[in-house]
């Protein structure tokens, strides 16, 4: 049971504990830190470093706190340092996470970039991630739509998704649903949750047809 009072949803996958917020939550929605060898606090996106986990729910304000009050130290129960640019390797890493994901869907042939292929995608019910440049065009995106049941982001810019596909720039993008997809939602929900800090466009939110 939750504190208040509902069952939790068991599907969400393990918790763990934000140190800044205190709050218990899924750890698909939290980043996870450890100590170097150096001392340092350092992200560790792919969460395979080896050491003790120290999670910080993927929220700017949350990072900031953290840092702020020095939660990381008192977390490790040592001494630790935060770099000063902690907030923008996460946002950086994550970036690059995602952008290496949608690579690989990609090479295996669950990914296409283009209006008129995404078009043919979104036509033929394939879509199961809508992907475009957050500096794209209003109105050029305003042109597709996303699909009952797939998932939408705009988080990444026109530069970062012709990085996931090989190009200089790309404003559309979609993945079919299943394989890679999962991760990309998951890596996409975490980096607009750091790009979005004033309360605007809801990470991953289905956007309505236009």
């Amino acid at each position: 049971m939750t504190r208040g009072g509902q069952d939790k949803d068991r599907s969400d996958g393990p918790e763990r504990k934000c140190i800044a917020t205190g709050e218990v939550a899924p750890k698909r929605g939290l980043i996870r830190f450890v100590v170097a060898p150096d001392g340092q606090i350092a992200p560790d996106i792919l969460e395979r470093l080896p050491g003790r986990g120290i999670w910080v729910a993927a929220d700017r304000a949350a990072l900031e706190l953290a840092v702020k009050k020095n939660l990381f130290s008192r977390a490790a129960r040592q001494q630790v340092s935060a770099p000063e640019d902690l907030i923008d390797r996460v946002e950086a890493g994550l970036a690059r996470r995602v952008t290496d994901l949608i690579a690989l869907s990609r090479k295996g042939g669950h990914a296409v970039a283009g209006f008129e292929k995404v078009k043919d995608w979104l036509a033929t019910r394939k879509v199961g991630v809508l992907l475009q440049a957050s500096d794209g065009s209003e109105r050029g995106k305003s042109k597709l739509w996303t699909p009952e049941g797939a998932r939408y982001f705009s988080v990444l810019t026109a530069r970062e998704l012709g990085l996931a596909f090989g190009r200089q720039s790309v404003i559309h993008g979609a993945l079919a649903a299943g394989g890679l997809a999962p991760r990309v939602v998951e890596g996409a929900a975490k980096l607009q949750a750091l790009r979005v800090a004033d309360g605007g466009q809801t990470a991953g939110k289905d956007r309505k047809d236009a």
